[in-house]
């Protein structure tokens, strides 16, 4: 056992990591430690930029899913974009759960730097389910406020895919933009251009969001569908 995994494994709870199992049914209860997040974000900022933590990183893929957490928050604190991108590129294609994928949030991302949306779509085309949701999420995270383009509703509204985890990002992301960018992206609503579950998946979030108002919010309930076309 390796130091680092040691060091998980002094942290884990069994009880938690039962928890953990059932919301994440891709991933075997045997490769989980148990550990709270809070604990792997503090152990993450410990190790940030020793050497055991570049070792780490570079043993793929990890026995354990804590492990993967903790490298995903390792990426997240990376300052140099360069360096972030190539960390990502290294880990994304072992990435197996909706957690991991969606707790990956590189700092540097938050200002934006050229050629972000561009690798977002890279990786939306990639073709890997939690590559494809990484992808999404970045867009929805970053380009859904000042840096909005009708270009990444439209790549969006284009994927096809029969992964849930693919499909539920989807759905968030047309709902968050329905909070956002409403008078952009109702008309994928109205012209029925996503798939069924899709589009009735994203009226159900926009439904429960604050940020979506009333008058929105009666006119998305008539537009709910039941069959497709």
């Amino acid at each position: 056992m390796t130091e680092i995994q040691k060091r998980l494994f002094s942290l884990g709870e069994e009880s938690f990591g039962d928890f953990q199992a059932k919301l994440m049914p891709t991933v075997e209860r045997v490769r989980i430690i148990g550990v709270r997040t809070p604990a792997i974000r503090a152990l993450a900022r410990e190790l940030k930029g020793s050497a055991a933590a570049e070792r780490f990183m570079e043993e793929l893929p990890h026995e354990y899913f804590d492990e993967d957490q903790l490298h995903g928050f390792l990426i997240s604190l990376e300052g140099d974009y360069e360096r972030c991108i190539a960390r990502l590129e290294s880990f994304l294609p072992y990435v197996d759960n909706w957690a991991t994928c969606d707790q990956l949030s590189p700092r540097c991302f938050k200002k934006r730097p050229a050629g972000l949306a561009e690798k977002a779509q890279e990786w939306i085309e990639s073709g890997e389910t939690y590559t494809v949701r990484f992808g999404i999420g970045v867009l929805m995270s970053h380009y859904l406020d000042e840096s909005f383009d009708n270009m990444y509703p439209e790549l969006i509204a284009g994927i096809r895919s029969e992964e849930y985890y693919v499909n539920m990002m989807i759905a968030w992301y047309f709902a968050t933009a329905l909070a956002k960018q409403y008078d952009a992206v109702i008309g994928y609503f109205e012209g029925q251009r996503l798939p069924l579950w899709v589009h009735n998946k994203a009226i159900q979030k926009a439904l429960e969001s604050y940020r979506v108002s009333a008058e929105h919010k009666t006119y998305l309930r008539s537009l709910k569908r039941k069959t497709d076309g």
